[in-house]
Formats: structure tokens, C-alpha cells, sequence
């Protein structure tokens, strides 16, 4: 084996890992925002109504589910794309003997590829946690307003 053969495993090795290691990240969060969101309409439903609270809360939540959403997106699987074809989207479209060409000659492409995919994911992964850390700042603004409300007297 060539030394850019070992490279190129290599390579391959890393992306692929590269690409589980913000599943297991997206899993942890998603069941993170999903107890906030969950805690907050239990706690949030016997307050009494506090209009900036209201309104502060309710960005708070919509960040969330947008970070909810992002998250799912991270792990939606993409089997649509046409222009994109490597790994097991590419082997599907292949004869046995075509896979053994593709897999025996250009792996370069296919770690391009993952590599894409896995930048992805990470991106998507990045901004959830920057809308989970907004939306989670907002609820304890919320918070905040509810019980400044409720020692005024309001």
C-alpha cells in the first residue's frame, strides 16, 4: 500500500468518525430543548398573565423550536440530491463490478464528500446550540419579569 493510499484511509477513517460525533451531540441537545420546552409549558401555564413576560417567554420558546428544528434537520437524511453522489447514494446506483472500479479509484471523491456532509451537520449542530443558548436566556428573562411582577404587586 502507497503512502497516499494509507493517507487516504486514513482520511476516510476520520471523516466518517467525523460525521457520527454531531448525531450523538444532536440526540443530547435535542432531549435537552425538549425538557425545556416541556418544563416551561408546565411552569408557565399556572402563572399569572404578565404581558413582557408573555412576550419575552414566547421569543424564548420560539428560538427553541428553532433550534429543535435545525437539529432534526442535521439528522434528516438527504437521499434526494442527484448532483451529489458518493458512498452508499452512489454504490445504490451501481453495478457490483462498477462498485469495485468506484470504490478502488476514487476515494478522494468520496471523502470530499462526507467531508461536505459532515460540515453540515456541524454547522446545523452550531447554530441549535446558539439558538438553545438565546432562547434559554429569554425564558430566564422571562423568569425574571414574572417574579419582578409578582413582588410589585402586579
Amino acid at each position: 500500500m502507497s503512502n497516499v493510499d494509507r493517507n487516504l484511509t486514513a482520511a476516510h477513517a476520520e471523516v466518517k468518525a467525523e460525521i457520527a460525533r454531531p448525531d450523538a451531540k444532536t440526540a443530547l441537545l435535542l432531549a435537552f430543548v425538549g425538557a425545556v420546552l416541556a418544563g416551561t409549558w408546565t411552569v408557565a401555564r399556572d402563572l399569572p398573565p404578565n404581558l413582557p413576560a408573555l412576550v419575552v417567554g414566547g421569543l424564548g420558546l420560539a428560538l427553541l423550536i428553532g433550534a429543535a428544528g435545525l437539529l432534526l434537520w442535521s439528522v434528516r437524511p438527504n437521499l434526494g440530491n442527484r448532483r451529489e453522489r458518493f458512498g452508499f447514494l452512489l454504490w445504490a446506483t451501481l453495478t457490483a463490478e462498477e462498485i469495485s472500479t468506484a470504490v478502488g479509484g476514487d476515494r478522494a471523491a468520496d471523502i470530499a464528500g462526507l467531508s461536505r456532509l459532515a460540515v453540515r451537520k456541524f454547522t446545523c449542530l452550531r447554530r441549535a446550540v446558539d439558538l438553545t443558548q438565546a432562547g434559554g436566556a429569554l425564558l430566564i428573562l422571562a423568569a425574571l419579569l414574572t417574579a419582578g411582577g409578582a413582588a410589585w404587586g402586579r
